[in-house]
């Protein structure tokens, strides 16, 4: 499956998602869907501000399998 989502999470929100107190983060697909994956998977995208952007999920058979900012 493939979702699409926005993100916009100060550094500040993020910190305990990275510092692995929370493990996973749920999120809305632009089509209404919450998609729940684990959030160190998002660290990458993570700057001085925070995560902002669009994103692109791919799962099989609910298994996480990449995320890529799109923009």
């Amino acid at each position: 499956m493939t979702y699409y989502f926005s993100l916009n999470v100060s550094a500040t929100e993020f910190l305990p998602y990275y510092q692995g107190t929370i493990q996973n983060v749920v999120v809305t697909t632009t089509l209404g869907t919450k998609v729940q994956f684990p959030a160190m998977h998002l660290r990458k995208h993570l700057n001085a501000s925070g995560i902002q952007g669009d994103f692109c999920l791919k799962t099989q058979n609910n298994k996480f399998l990449s995320l890529v900012k799109l923009k």
